[in-house]
């Protein structure tokens, strides 16, 4: 491996850990702020009514729910909806991460059912001025992707 190849790779490490900070840092502060719509139907529901509010839409799965083919069916649905109407999306595996950073319940027996966390929308209402710098970065990394012809970009949050 060249010099090159090397800082090349550091670079695309510290990139990704730059954007994984930047969705953490918006998941926690959408939420605060009441910007976050979680569940796959609850998400379907917002964009059918007002899809120009949403500006992020986060698809959640882990390996082991990789065969799922209804949730595969409503992830296309759903990417295909969000490239229509120009909305940012990110596919993200770790789901007990995301489940702790929304603040969820750990798993208990019957307590209570834990809120579907495979789709999430983050939402900006042209009404208010809602500045978040982990969007910003977010947007950005999807534009590059988009640049390189991934159009999902892929982040994988780690378990703390």
């Amino acid at each position: 491996m060249t010099l090159e190849e090397l800082v090349t790779c550091d670079n695309a490490a510290q990139k990704m850990q730059t954007v994984t900070a930047a969705v953490e840092e918006l998941l926690v502060a959408a939420q605060r702020h009441d910007r976050l719509t979680v569940g796959v139907y609850e998400s379907a529901k917002l964009m059918n009514v007002d899809p120009d509010s949403v500006v992020l839409c986060l698809l959640a799965i882990d390996e082991e729910e990789e065969d799922d083919i209804a949730l595969q069916i409503h992830f296309t649905l759903i990417q295909s909806f969000c490239c229509d109407n120009d909305i940012d999306i990110v596919r993200v595996s770790g789901m007990q991460r995301l489940a702790e950073l929304l603040g969820e319940p750990a798993e208990t027996q019957g307590a209570t059912e834990a809120r579907d966390l495979h789709c999430l929308l983050v939402t900006n209402p042209h009404t208010d001025a809602w500045k978040s710098h982990g969007l910003v970065e977010v947007a950005s990394y999807c534009q590059e992707s988009r640049g390189n012809n991934q159009w999902v970009p892929y982040i994988s949050l780690q378990e703390r």
